[in-house]
């Protein structure tokens, strides 16, 4: 099963500092896990304004995963940990036991300068797990077009680069492809176009997406990514997921 959720379609809120646009509810009253895809839980797009962000906060039994793709976000929690992500680095945040924390865009309310992220949480296959943040660099790697694997639980890539989550049926991959990508299929997916326009490719079906546009994927193979306009390279991640939520969570 294949289905697009163009951007316009994304779930929308926004404040007076804040615009998100959500593949999951993510504000308000919401079913957290009722909504999962996969182990998938929160998927958000948050452009934030200079000097603007969230104060502490709590966080328990969630693996929380920060993307930077404009400016820089300064993350403060209750484990020590004071740091200023930027673009191209993913904040991993293993809540556990429990964690405080705070982020917001490191610009100062006089500049000029928005934050945007792209929000992730996965449910974790253990809770109570002591809690843990780090910041991980790709800008280098992602510099080659080819895919990345940024993030993962699955034993084939332990004691790789990827940031190590606690969850050992999901994996995310970032590209900004040059060329055609290909990404592994699953039972679970979720590809998310952050920036440019591609054509994906999928079971004998062809889509072209563009900024902001979602896919949800059930039982899917391989999937080949094709940037649209060689003058603006995209931007893609996507998850792949073994595992839905019920199994990860019996």
């Amino acid at each position: 099963m294949i289905t697009v959720i163009p951007a316009a379609d994304r779930l929308h809120w926004a404040n007076e500092w804040l615009t998100s646009r959500q593949s999951f509810p993510g504000t308000g009253n919401y079913d957290l896990f009722g909504n999962a895809h996969g182990v998938l839980v929160m998927h958000n797009d948050d452009v934030v304004d200079p000097g603007e962000g969230l104060d502490a906060h709590h966080h328990q039994n969630m693996e929380i995963l920060t993307w930077v793709l404009d400016g820089a976000v300064t993350h403060k929690d209750s484990v020590g940990n004071v740091e200023t992500l930027g673009i191209g680095t993913l904040g991993r945040m293993s809540a556990g036991t429990g964690i405080t924390h705070s982020e917001a865009n490191a610009a100062k309310r006089s500049g000029r300068q928005s934050l945007r992220v792209i929000q992730m949480w996965v449910a974790p296959h253990q809770d109570e797990l002591p809690p843990e943040q780090s910041a991980h660099d790709f800008a280098d790697a992602l510099a080659t077009g080819r895919p990345v694997v940024v993030a993962s639980g699955r034993p084939e890539h332990a004691g790789t680069a990827a940031a190590p989550i606690n969850n050992r049926y999901a994996t995310l991959h970032i590209a900004r492809p040059i060329d055609a990508v290909t990404l592994p299929g699953a039972p679970y997916g979720h590809l998310f176009l952050a920036r440019g326009s591609a054509t994906v490719r999928v079971d004998g079906e062809q889509h072209v997406l563009a900024q902001g546009d979602a896919m949800r994927l059930t039982d899917s193979g391989e999937l080949t990514v094709t940037p649209v306009d060689d003058d603006a390279q995209p931007e893609v991640l996507y998850w792949e997921m073994h595992a839905g939520f019920d199994l990860v969570r019996s």
